[in-house]
């Protein structure tokens, strides 16, 4: 068998990591009807969202200013600081703007609670329309989906046992927060806009107001109990402090009745007394010891002049001068000494008596000068108590009289700068942005539609694709017979011999001809990976266009399990009940077996019911001997096989032929099917000589963007030449 070698895929151009964005233009181009499709159904269900759903809202703002720098009527400090103009500041007084305290306030000053845009426990019948329709089947569909998902439905009871004054409050409060939000002009202002969004303009308008009117009463309100709490606190702190005052200055009194007036002057002057008498007892001290020591030495002395020395007395040195030379004189200077020392003993008593006079005064007067200290400092810390709570009183008596007077005077730290303007055109929706929106996702939508459809395509549609990814050559591209029923094939291709089909099929015989130039094929084996795609029609076309050039074309009918000529030659086979078996085995002669076809222009040899495995009557030597014969009797021969996938006589068939064709479907047969299919020859040694993609329909092909390139006649430009 003469065949064309396989062609390696071309992979040079094909890289995982490069996105090519030509392919991937041309993929969405070629999806264009899908896009568009989405597109109109996104626009349409965008215009009725917009247009008949959809509720209008109407925005209403109010501005508020803040005022860090107030005027005071008088020049007393405050209970409460007023706003300071931080961005700690700023950002707090919008949370107390968003806090659910004020929004409480809000509703229950506008009753809202009985507005069934913010308690959604209030059910409002709608009017008929067909917007409510549709909403009514849509939440019949939720309820049916959730019971089949086995999702409890909601209970009508519990969800009126759940409606307490309470939940309403939060639902309409929470609802509240989501239909309004407040805003800080930037550059750090103090300028603050609250936007509120309903379905009313009145109510949009008027609810912004009475949240910036709430907002200030608040700040009043806040700053008017702090005081008055500051008063109440302050009036019982003086009431306490006065009576502590009185306890004090009372103690003061008694302590002061009950002692001797003493003062800093007189401790002082007791303290110099005391230390006068100190120097006194010390004076007398060294005195008595003075006299003490004269007396020792006037004791210890022995004689006369000892005696006269120790007493230092002029009359006793005398007397002692003479008591050597006159004994009167010596007992004179005894008297004498006997008096002095008499004398110096009586002196002593008496500096004895007077030191100890002095140390009793001294003790007197040190215990007065202790007790008179301990008074004085006692009636000095009952002094500064007294003092300290009368500063204290004084203070705070100060301060609640100051407080007392600004109850009536205190100040917002925000005015109104500009109350809400009902508006006269809603805020939303904005339709025209709904609809381009809904066109965009409809654009996104189906662009990732043809997308995951191009990525999830597994079939071939271009010849390009086929030989790309099987290496071999495509033969020819085969289109879509215009004809109901097969029979009707034949007559279509004789009758319209210059239609795209016929040429198509011109082309198919025109590249198997110079599939091998220095051999022609001969025996020409048609097979494909599955039934169904096209093979059968694809070998009578050919052996029809091979009949027109004058040369004796025989077709046989390979598939003997199927057995499909009958659709097509009916007529003509019931002249012979005899086939391809009863010719292998010898009961007949080819030429009685063969029937002609003048529509087709060629001899067929039908296939017949055998009891025997097909597979074995194409591998028997008298197969291969039938093969030759006809060789040599016919110039083309055409055999129809069964699909290599499905059995094995294909691969059996295809050793004794000159040219295989495999029949690929367009946009049908897989690419695993076919590679499969190929590499089934290949286990046995057999290369198929090319593909053929057969069934290809040219609406598809435009459709999905190929007839202009890949296409040829399918692109419209062969209608000069086709006659269809």
């Amino acid at each position: 068998m003469s065949a064309v070698a396989p062609q390696a895929p071309d992979t040079s151009v094909q890289d995982d990591d490069v996105i090519d964005i030509g392919a991937l233009l041309q993929t969405i181009w070629r999806g264009k009807y899908i896009i568009l499709a989405c597109m109109l159904i996104a626009a349409i269900i965008g215009i009725w969202r917009a247009y008949v759903v959809a509720v209008p809202l109407y925005t209403a703002r109010s501005v508020v200013i803040m005022e860090p720098d107030q005027s005071n009527v008088i020049d007393l400090e405050a209970v409460v600081g007023g706003f300071g103009g931080t961005d700690g500041e700023l950002t707090s007084e919008m949370e107390v703007i968003r806090a659910r305290s004020l929004m409480a306030r809000v509703v229950e000053e506008l009753d809202l609670t009985s507005d069934p845009e913010f308690n959604t426990f209030i059910e409002v019948t709608p009017e008929p329309s067909l917007a409510t329709g549709i909403n009514e089947g849509i939440e019949d569909a939720k309820a049916f989906v959730k019971t089949l998902l086995g999702m409890a439905p909601v209970d009508p009871a519990a969800a009126a046992a759940a409606r307490t004054p309470a939940r309403e409050q939060d639902v309409t409060i929470n609802n509240l927060l989501e239909a309004m939000s407040v805003s800080n002009t930037p550059n750090g202002s103090y300028v603050f806009t609250i936007t509120v969004t309903t379905t009313s303009a009145e109510k949009s308008a008027l609810i912004a107001d009475t949240i910036v009117d709430q907002y200030i009463e608040n700040q009043l309100q806040v700053k008017f109990d702090a005081t008055e709490q500051a008063t109440t606190w302050l009036t019982e702190r003086v009431t306490e402090l006065e009576d502590q005052l009185q306890v004090a200055e009372a103690r003061v009194s008694e302590f002061t009745t009950e002692n001797e007036v003493v003062s800093p002057e007189s401790v002082m002057a007791l303290e110099r007394q005391l230390q006068e008498m100190r120097t006194r007892v010390a004076d007398a001290a060294e005195q008595v010891e003075t006299v003490e020591a004269r007396i020792a030495r006037l004791e210890a002395a022995e004689t006369l002049e000892e005696q006269a020395a120790a007493a230092d007395d002029a009359q006793l040195v005398t007397l002692a001068t003479r008591a050597a030379t006159d004994p009167r004189a010596a007992e004179a200077a005894q008297e004498r000494f006997e008096q002095v020392l008499s004398r110096e003993q009586i002196n002593l008593q008496r500096l004895r008596t007077q030191y100890n006079s002095f140390e009793q005064a001294e003790a007197q007067l040190e215990a007065d000068y202790v007790s008179q200290t301990q008074a004085l400092t006692q009636l000095q810390q009952l002094t500064r108590e007294a003092e300290a709570n009368r500063l204290l009183y004084e203070y705070f008596l100060t301060r609640l009289k100051e407080t007392a007077a600004q109850e009536g005077i205190q100040q917002a730290d925000s005015r109104i700068l500009s109350n809400a303007v009902i508006p006269t055109n809603p805020s939303a929706p904005n339709k025209q942005l709904i609809v381009a929106v809904a066109v965009l996702l409809g654009l996104m939508i189906g662009t990732a539609i043809v997308l995951i459809m191009e990525m999830r395509s597994n079939t071939f549609r271009t010849a390009a694709d086929l030989e790309r990814l099987t290496g071999r050559t495509v033969l020819g591209q085969l289109p879509i017979f215009p004809t109901r029923k097969r029979r009707g094939i034949l007559s279509y291709l004789h009758d319209k011999p210059n239609s795209q089909a016929a040429e198509a099929i011109r082309n198919l015989r025109t590249s198997i001809m110079f599939s091998n130039i220095d051999n022609p094929p001969r025996l020409i084996m048609v097979t494909s990976s599955l039934q169904g795609e096209g093979k059968t029609t694809s070998s009578i076309a050919l052996a029809q266009n091979l009949g027109g050039m004058d040369k004796k074309v025989l077709l046989i009918e390979g598939d003997i399990r199927r057995r499909t000529f009958g659709q097509y030659f009916e007529e003509i086979l019931q002249k012979s009940d005899k086939g391809l078996v009863s010719v292998l085995t010898g009961s007949v002669q080819l030429e009685d077996a063969v029937v002609h076809s003048e529509v087709l222009g060629a001899d067929i040899l039908a296939g017949e019911k055998t009891h025997s495995n097909a597979a074995d009557v194409f591998s028997s030597e008298r197969f291969r001997e039938f093969c030759r014969h006809i060789r040599q009797a016919y110039d083309y021969i055409i055999i129809d096989t069964p699909p290599v996938l499905i059995v094995p006589d294909a691969r059996i068939i295809a050793n004794n032929a000159d040219a295989v064709v495999f029949a690929v479907r367009w946009d049908r047969t897989s690419r695993n099917q076919v590679q499969d299919g190929l590499r089934m020859f290949e286990t046995v040694g057999q290369q198929v000589t090319g593909t053929v993609l057969t069934q290809i329909n040219p609406r598809g092909m435009r459709r999905y963007g190929y007839g202009e390139k890949y296409g040829y006649g399918y692109g419209g430009y062969g209608n000069k030449y086709y006659t269809n």
